[in-house]
Formats: structure tokens, sequence, C-alpha cells
């Protein structure tokens, strides 16, 4: 069975690579692919991959297997590359991940990949910093990262200016922001308002909830008599699956929202769980998502893998394998420097193209969808390049 297994992981994983062989080898500074091994300490480089693992909390535990087993995935599809990997588990605790993170830079890490709080993430960059090791944390939050400090998931800053660009250029520039009034909805406020004055469109008005069922029932009809008075042709929602949105969507339509010259759009996820592709009140909203394409053949080889479906998070780990196992040939045993790890042509992840910027966060190629029938139909194809459309 396990040799099977095998057998199935080498194929897949050559069909992926295709799609993604020209992009990494841009990714490789100084033009084309090297040859050989890289020349790092002992003919490989050293990564320390700090899991939130040890905590005693089961969703650690799925979470840092997870991590585990896609960054694992991703040193197996590096070709001519050797990547030492430690495994370090930090319990989901900053002050054991500063311990764990100070560890791994004395037993020569050149690299730190993860953790997965965005609290770990700020202690061991510190515990890091003084060493020159650049730390990829596997956190969306902006406000972590900088100095030594990267973030590898999808930022609400990256969401924004993907969707308002989109609006803007298709007559929906005139834009209502619609947000939580909680930490989250602060934040994905001013990351909204950034994209779309970007984008050159304008925010013609903002309102906001308590976030509470109350509160969203008390405040629907306003933000559809404001959706009115302020000629706006979008509501750009910062409200998610799991809180506000299939209340929030639902009473927007009870209450008279015109869908048919207003046009919802989410700053998260739309699609997960599954269950939400049913809900009326979504229906016709517009999102933004990785590759579907690529997302579906990474899946697919990691249940052959493991025998099991991969957590969302579990992709991040592997982009960031592939972008070490892109840089590794230059290292020389050396830590990677942030001029390498922000070099422009980016790299290819599973979730599509991403590139890491000189203040700590990232841009990553993201496909504009839209749910149609309780289904999930992409409008905006993810770009293959930084060059592309969608940038």
């Amino acid at each position: 069975m396990l040799s099977a297994i095998r057998r199935t992981r080498k194929s897949l994983g050559q069909s992926f690579l295709v799609l993604c062989a020209a992009l990494l080898s841009a990714c490789v500074p100084g033009g084309g692919p090297s040859t050989g091994p890289a020349t790092g300490a002992g003919g490989a480089v050293q990564v320390a991959l700090l899991i939130p693992s040890g905590s005693g909390q089961a969703q650690d535990e799925l979470f840092g297997q997870n991590l585990e087993n896609a960054a694992r995935l991703a040193m197996a599809d590096l070709s001519g590359v050797k990547i030492d990997l430690k495994v370090y588990r930090t319990g989901g605790n900053p002050a054991q991940a500063s311990a764990q993170a100070k560890q791994a830079v004395d037993e020569g890490a050149q690299v730190i990949l993860g953790p997965f709080y965005s609290e770990e993430a700020n202690a061991a960059g510190a515990a890091a910093a003084g060493s020159g090791v650049n730390v990829l944390a596997f956190s969306n939050n902006a406000a972590i990262a900088g100095g030594n400090v990267f973030v590898l998931g999808q930022t609400f800053d990256n969401t924004a200016r993907r969707l308002a660009g989109y609006a803007v250029r298709n007559g929906k520039s005139k834009i209502l922001i619609v947000h939580d009034r909680n930490v989250a909805g602060n934040v994905g406020k001013s990351a909204i308002e950034r994209g779309v004055a970007g984008a050159g469109g304008s925010v013609v008005g903002v309102t906001s909830y308590e976030f509470s069922q109350n509160g969203i029932v008390q405040a629907a009809q306003g933000i559809v008599a404001t959706a009115r008075s302020s000629g706006a042709t979008a509501l750009f929602l910062t409200a998610d699956t799991a809180g506000a949105l299939p209340l929030l969507s639902q009473l927007l339509v009870d209450n008279g929202i015109d869908r048919a010259s207003t046009q919802f759009i989410g700053l998260t996820r739309w699609d997960i769980p599954p269950a939400t592709l049913a809900l009326p009140g979504v229906q016709g909203g517009w999102f933004a998502m990785p590759d579907p394409g690529l997302q579906a053949q990474f899946q697919s080889r990691y249940q052959a893998a493991y025998g099991s479906a991969p957590v969302a998070v579990a992709g991040l780990a592997y982009d960031g394998i592939a972008a070490i196992g892109a840089l590794a040939r230059t290292s020389k045993g050396a830590p990677l420097s942030r001029e390498a790890l922000t070099q422009g042509a980016g790299f290819a992840g599973v979730s599509g193209i991403f590139r890491l910027l000189p203040n700590g966060t990232n841009e990553r190629g993201l496909a504009v969808a839209a749910i149609r029938g309780n289904q999930v139909v992409v409008i905006d194809a993810a770009p293959r390049s930084f060059a592309g459309s969608g940038f």
C-alpha cells in the first residue's frame, strides 16, 4: 500500500510541476536555474519548521501535522536541492516559540518556517532578529510583518486590492463599506479603503454593526437605506461565514437591497464551509480565492499521500518550502537574505504565484469568483505572472 501511495504522489507531482516549472526557474536570482545540489552547510539548506503541536489542543495537533506533511510533500518535489528540515513544536505558546526559534538558530537554521499564530511569530522574530535569520510565518496578520518577519497568509490588503480593482474595471466603483464593529472588522475596513483608493474607485460611505445577532438585526435596515442614499453600486462586506455573513446577507435582501444594481463583495472566503454556497443572501456575491485548479491538484496529491484532505492552511507550508527551494542554490550556508526573499519575480506555490514584500507582507495571485446557483464560478482567473492582469 505504501509503495502505491508513493507512485501516485510521483505521478501527480510531475503533473503539478508542469504548471509551475517556468515560475520556479524564474524565481532563482540571476536568471535561469542552476544545476547541482544546494551548497549550504553540509550540502543542504537548514530549515526550522515551527508548528503549534504540543499544546494538547486537537486543532493545534491537526494544524501542526498538516503543516509538516505539506512541507515534506514540497521537499519531495524539489529537484537538485537538499533541505534539512528540523521540526520544533511550540504548543501555540509565544514563550515556547521564542525558545524554539532561539534553539533553531543555535542549531544552524538558515530560515525559520512558521510559527502558526501571530503572537508566536512576533516572539520568534524577536528571538531570531539578532542572528540575521528570517521568519516566514503562517499568519495573515499584516500587523506583525516587518523586520525579519514575513507573513505567508493571504492578507486583507491583498484581497481588497484584487477585488476593488476588478469592481472598478467592471463598473462598480462607488463602494459602501459594511464592517463588523470588532478588531477584524476595523482592520478589514482600512484594507478596503486602501484597496478602493488604489483602484481609482470611491468609498461613498462606511457603516457598521455591533458584532452580535441583535446588532446585525438592528443595523440591517439602516445599511440598506445608506446604500440607497449614497448611490453605492457595491457593498464591500468584512463579514465571514463563521460570523455575521449568513444573517447579514439575508437581512440585507429582506430589507430591500437592490441586488440588480448593488453588487455584494466579500473580503473573506464565501465558499468555506461549502454549505455557505446554498445561502440565498450570498447568491451573485463576489469574493477572491487562490487558483482553484492548482489548489485542487494539491488537495488530491495530499489526500493520496496521507489519506486525508489537508486543512486550508497546509498549503502555506508547501509555499514556504517552494520559495526556500528556489533560493537554496545561492544560500551557501548563510541565512536566506531579505533581498533574496523579496525578489520581484516571486515564487510558485500550490495556490498560485506569490511574492514577499519588503514590508513583510505579501502579494498573491488571486482569482475572482462569484456564487451562482449555489456553485462557485471563477469570473476572473488568477494571474500566472506578476506582469499579468490582476496586478
